[in-house]
Order: C-alpha cells, then structure tokens, then sequence
C-alpha cells in the first residue's frame, strides 16, 4: 500500500462517517481509527503471533514485582507498530522519566510509523515506574511501554 491509497482510504471514512476502517491487501494489514480528537492512527504490518507472546510475558514478569508489593499498576501499550521515540528529537529532553507524575492527555513518547510521527499521550493519571522500552526501538501493536501507578 502506498500514500495515496492511505490518504483514499482517510477521505472514504470522512465521506461515510466511518469510525475505524481495517482493510488487508497483499498481506498487509492497515487499520483506520479515529480518536476522540478526529485524528487518524495507522496500524501497519500484521503482527507475528510468537513475538507478540513473548512480549506480554516479558511485561507481566516486569510488572509483577510491583504487583507483589501491593502496588496496582496499569500498563500503557502501543496502539500501533512503529518505532518509540521517548522525546520530540534527538537533542530534545524526554517527554517523561522514571518516578515522574504524569497527568491524563500528556503525550509521553512518540511513535513513528510510515514516516508519521504518531504523539502517544497517557490515558491515565499517575506515577510513572518504568518504561518497558528503550529509545528507537521497534514497537508491535498491544506491546506493553510504560508501567504506572495510577493516582
């Protein structure tokens, strides 16, 4: 799939009211949603089961020393597969650090897919414990990036 058929498939679901859009073709998958803030997310490349596993219970064996010390945590994960930046550009300070408070719509990394730089911000309010990935590196859909405290 290139650009225009992307940018065909955006004005399709502006035309018909279309919440979210999922569509396979020459075994890609790319799925449309927009968010409560009208702004489309792109999903890319279907991702491959065995790595998916492997990522879930590497973020529950990180979670659980957390869990076992009374702490509730929540996880936030990757809406798409891209590659996760932790700040706006390379000399820029991170979005968010270990033990920082954050706050519901602060944006806490970047996701770059298809050339587009996705702004990721938190869905909940609290204390962030650990980040679950490291700078410039590939992220799949559902993976786990951030572990919070919620508040």
């Amino acid at each position: 799939m290139n650009i225009k058929e992307i940018k065909e498939m955006i004005n399709l679901m502006n035309e018909n009211n279309l919440m979210e859009l999922e569509v396979e073709k020459d075994g890609m998958r790319i799925r449309l949603k927009k968010t409560s803030s009208g702004t489309e997310m792109i999903q890319g490349p279907i991702v491959s089961e065995r790595y998916s596993v492997a990522a879930e219970a590497l973020a529950r064996a990180a979670a659980e020393p957390a869990e076992k010390a009374g702490v509730k945590t929540v996880e936030i994960k990757a809406p798409m597969v891209g590659t996760f930046y932790r700040a706006p550009s390379p000399e820029a300070p991170p979005f968010v650090e270990a033990g920082q408070t954050i706050d519901v719509g602060q944006v806490i990394c970047i996701i770059e897919a298809m050339k587009l730089m996705n702004e990721i911000k938190a869905e909940v309010k609290g204390k962030l414990l650990e980040m679950l990935v490291d700078n410039a590196e590939p992220v799949e859909f559902g993976q786990p990036m951030f572990l919070i405290e919620p508040l």
